[in-house]
């Protein structure tokens, strides 16, 4: 099926798919409001960070907010595009089986 091929593999994890979910719809959101909301341990959450982060779908911003260090991400350019894709192939998927 053709559909098939372009399958983004990435998001074939529901906690990636999840992140990208929140991640595009958001400007950005920091790391305890990503653990809090997908309910996640620091873990877990910090892996598939790094996952998307690697391939670019994702990137992070590291500053202070009073003392307390603040890590913040967002969706890239790259991210947004590649989700995007995802989600019409898994539309039209459903489309074509109705």
């Amino acid at each position: 099926m053709e559909w098939l091929e372009k399958f983004n593999k990435v998001f074939e994890s529901k906690i990636r798919l999840g992140l990208m979910s929140v991640l595009v719809v958001n400007d950005s959101l920091s790391f305890n409001e990503l653990k809090e909301l997908l309910q996640l341990t620091d873990g877990n959450l910090a892996s598939h960070l790094k996952a998307l982060e690697e391939i670019k779908y994702i990137e992070f911003r590291k500053q202070f907010n009073g003392r307390k260090p603040l890590t913040t991400y967002k969706a890239t350019e790259d991210g947004h595009k590649a989700f995007t894709e995802h989600l019409q192939v898994l539309e039209n998927m459903i489309r074509q089986n109705l």
